[in-house]
């Protein structure tokens, strides 16, 4: 896909910006050969997130790494707290009941 086809999806991005956006490594999508990327639909979500961190919530170009890093964090949490629930209900109610109890008392 060209990036132009990309750029069409957002009001206002150039090729220039999302260029330096994934030669700063925001945006990472697989590039085969010089004029083909290859943008899957997390790439496609990341140019969304970017673009709207950095026009509707204005978000300054030298804090974006960090806002990226945290949320890419966050992302990261929500993903292991996910798994850990899955496990967490995969074993008998007696400990799965165990286990919330401690969860609630390390909270209060």
């Amino acid at each position: 896909m060209k990036l132009e086809a990309i750029t069409a999806l957002f009001p206002d991005l150039d090729v220039i910006e999302l260029t330096t956006w994934i030669e700063h490594r925001w945006v990472r999508p697989q590039h085969d050969n010089p004029d083909v990327w290859t943008f899957h639909d997390i790439d496609i979500a990341r140019v969304r997130l970017i673009y709207d961190l950095r026009r509707n919530l204005d978000v300054p170009e030298d804090t974006l790494p960090m806002m990226l890093s945290l949320l890419d964090q966050l992302y990261d949490l929500r993903r292991k707290l996910s798994a850990v629930s899955t496990a967490i209900e995969d074993h008998p109610p007696e400990l799965r009941d165990q286990i919330l109890a401690i969860i609630r008392n390390d909270h209060h």
